[in-house]
C-alpha cells in the first residue's frame, strides 16, 4: 500500500475537480439560457434539451414521491467515500482504475450537487435517431458510465495490477 497520497491514487484527484466543474458549469449554462424542455438542434442525431431527473438512471424512481433523492443522495456519498478509500490503497501507476474511479466520484459528485440544489439531476444531452430519443443525460452521467467501463475493461486486461505487484514486490526485497 502506498504511503503517501503522491504514490496512492489519490494523485489523480484531478480528475475529480475537472469532472464536477465541467459538469456543474455546463448544468448552470443550460439552467441560465434554456427554459425547461427548451431545445437546441446542434447536429442531424444531437440536441441540447433541458429536462429535470427526478430519479436515477433512465428516471428510474422519478415518480417515488421524494424519498428517492435521499437514497441517491446516501448512494453518491458512500460510493464517493468507498472508491477514495480504494484510491488512497492504489499506486499512482494503476492509472485505468484510478481514472475510473475519479470519473466516477466525479460524476456522483456532480448530480449529488443537483439533488441537494435543485432536487432533481439536471440534463441536457439529447441523442436520437429518427423519432426514437435515449434518455437525456449530463457530464457528470457520461463520467460515470466511462468510469464503469474503464473498471470492467481492467477486470478483463488487467496488466497494470500484474505490474504494480511486481513493483511493490521489487521494492520490498
Amino acid at each position: 500500500m502506498p504511503t503517501n497520497w503522491k504514490d496512492s491514487g489519490l494523485r489523480w484527484y484531478w480528475v475529480v475537480v475537472l469532472v464536477f466543474i465541467a459538469d456543474q458549469i455546463s448544468k448552470q449554462w443550460i439552467i441560465t439560457n434554456f427554459e425547461l424542455y427548451e431545445s437546441v438542434k446542434l447536429l442531424p442525431f444531437f440536441n441540447f434539451t433541458y429536462v429535470r431527473n427526478y430519479g436515477a438512471a433512465f428516471s428510474f424512481l422519478s415518480d417515488a414521491g421524494g424519498w428517492q433523492k435521499w437514497l441517491f443522495t446516501f448512494i453518491a456519498v458512500a460510493f464517493s467515500t468507498i472508491l477514495t478509500i480504494w484510491l488512497r490503497k492504489q499506486p499512482t501507476t494503476m492509472w485505468r482504475l484510478n481514472l475510473a474511479y475519479t470519473l466516477v466520484i466525479g460524476g456522483a459528485l456532480g448530480n449529488l450537487i443537483d439533488r441537494l440544489q435543485h432536487g432533481y439531476v439536471v440534463d441536457f444531452l439529447d441523442f436520437f435517431w429518427n423519432t426514437s430519443h435515449f434518455a437525456a443525460f449530463n457530464i457528470a452521467d457520461s463520467a460515470i458510465c466511462i468510469g464503469a467501463g474503464l473498471i470492467i475493461l481492467d477486470s478483463f486486461i488487467g496488466d497494470d495490477k500484474e505490474k504494480s505487484k511486481k513493483e511493490q514486490s521489487n521494492k520490498a526485497t
